[in-house]
């Protein structure tokens, strides 16, 4: 028996997305009689996405899939102010044409996930620079400030653990959640938005614009979070040891990417296929159910889906033959990522240790030389033990040389 009315939220529900709802009946019953609206803000603090943020994109594109309407608002106001929740320290802010910039890049990503399109669930891109910009502070604070508690700010936990760690939290900050409970007023009133979605540490912020919109004659209005996801073992979703793993393939090759999920942790995989795939329940409790060197093959398949969720069909199966080729047959893939090295520092001969610096494979000379005394480093499927190897441009096969690290990590270095 389903635990909701609606499609929605029993899809959520199923794959694990829930964790707060502000009036669960009250929502299932609204979300099981129209097309709602609802959005989920994203702030253009950098040039893409990454897969830390995949979780609420996932909840847009559910959201159409169930017969709703979705707004991407893309926060160019809210960004020259900066977010204080579930942060220790001020954000660096960014200057109007970086914002612009940023916002450009991240709206083309939206397009692999959700339709715009004149249809009743059309998605929508917003951004609150269009109101924010234009506010006058002294009838916000006439109109609005009075509905704002101070006292319910002070008790959010993104701005009480600063205050009780005695570390500063700047005024400018703090009007974050005044300018984020407005967005929702104001999107309420030009889009119909009954409901705001994110992560579990956007609760404060979001349950403040239901309180505004209550308050200030506004529809009811509601809230929606998701758990804050890391691995099993504890790490945070869309960080790796070389940096963010970005939907933006300009700026994270897309064999990377799939490679990524194909790292997954035997304990994710069931998780994951629920959360960052689109296939059936059944046939992921299928999935997750095997052992061993069978499971490899789930993860896989959690690798091709989410790649081609972001990448597009194509490119994810580019990615899973360029895989097998490199590690079941141990050919080389030209779809491996590259390292360009200059030729004039090839002439003479680089250093291995400097190759396996370029190639992000170790941040020092000396990480570098650990990774070849434990084995781990191959140039062109041989061991390299001798960390005073030097590669010449005469040593190399017509620029398609193979470095790698461990199994799983390889990259062609090409002169340029």
């Amino acid at each position: 028996m389903s635990a909701f009315k609606s499609a929605f939220l029993n899809t959520l529900s199923e794959r694990g997305f829930i964790h707060q709802i502000s009036d669960e009946s009250g929502l299932d019953d609204l979300l099981s009689k129209e097309v709602v609206t609802a959005y989920i803000g994203f702030d253009p603090t950098g040039p893409s996405l990454h897969v830390g943020h995949m979780t609420q994109i996932m909840l847009l594109y559910w959201f159409q899939q169930t017969g709703h309407r979705p707004i991407a608002l893309m926060g160019g106001g809210t960004t020259m102010v900066g977010d204080p929740s579930g942060k220790d320290e001020s954000r660096q802010l960014l200057t109007v044409d970086q914002i612009e910039d940023n916002k450009t890049k991240i709206k083309v990503g939206f397009s692999s996930f959700l339709n715009f399109n004149d249809d009743p669930n059309g998605a929508i891109m917003a951004d609150n620079a269009d109101w924010l910009l234009k506010l006058n502070y002294i009838e916000f604070l006439r109109d609005y400030g009075k509905h704002l508690s101070v006292n319910a700010m002070l008790a959010r936990d993104s701005v009480k653990n600063r205050l009780d760690r005695e570390q500063h939290l700047s005024f400018l900050e703090f009007n974050y959640m005044c300018l984020q409970a407005y967005d929702y007023v104001e999107l309420s009133r030009r889009y119909d938005c009954r409901l705001q979605m994110g992560g579990s540490d956007q609760w404060g912020n979001i349950v403040s614009g239901v309180d505004l919109g209550r308050r200030s004659g506004a529809e009811q209005l509601y809230a929606l979070t998701t758990p804050l996801l890391a691995t099993a073992s504890g790490a945070k979703m869309g960080k790796t040891a070389n940096g963010a793993v970005w939907l933006d393939p300009t700026m994270l090759p897309v064999f990377d990417f799939w490679q990524y999920w194909r790292n997954t942790e035997d304990a994710d995989v069931g998780k994951f296929l629920r959360l960052f795939t689109t296939l059936p329940l059944d046939e992921i409790a299928k999935l997750e159910a095997l052992e061993g060197a069978e499971l490899n093959e789930s993860k896989k398949i959690l690798a091709t889906q989410a790649t081609t969720l972001v990448h597009g069909q194509q490119r994810a199966l580019e990615a899973e033959e360029t895989a097998r080729k490199t590690f079941e047959e141990g050919a080389l893939a030209s779809n491996l990522p590259t390292v360009e090295v200059n030729k004039s520092d090839l002439e003479g001969g680089m250093g291995i240790l400097q190759l396996l610096v370029a190639s992000g494979f170790a941040k020092s000379n000396g990480e570098a030389r650990r990774h070849i005394k434990g084995g781990a480093v191959r140039w062109n499927d041989t061991v390299v033990s001798d960390e005073t190897l030097s590669i010449s441009l005469a040593d190399m096969k017509d620029g398609d040389d193979k470095l790698s690290f461990g199994k799983k990590k390889h990259v062609l270095i090409q002169p340029k």
